[in-house]
């Protein structure tokens, strides 16, 4: 799972440069960084209610 969650936030990083680089993909960035920040509060919330045994 942690690595699924990696992989996502890779591509989100990429996705969110690409969009700043590639002239009138802007709102690739902001779809990416809304992505990013929704991946990272859910692996968060996710983590802290899994049940460590």
């Amino acid at each position: 799972m942690v690595a699924f969650v990696l992989v996502l936030l890779a591509l989100w990083i990429i996705g969110g440069i690409a969009g700043l680089v590639l002239k009138g993909l802007l709102w690739l960035f902001w779809v990416s960084l809304v992505l990013f920040l929704a991946t990272l509060v859910f692996s968060f919330v996710k983590g802290i209610f899994t049940k460590k045994s």
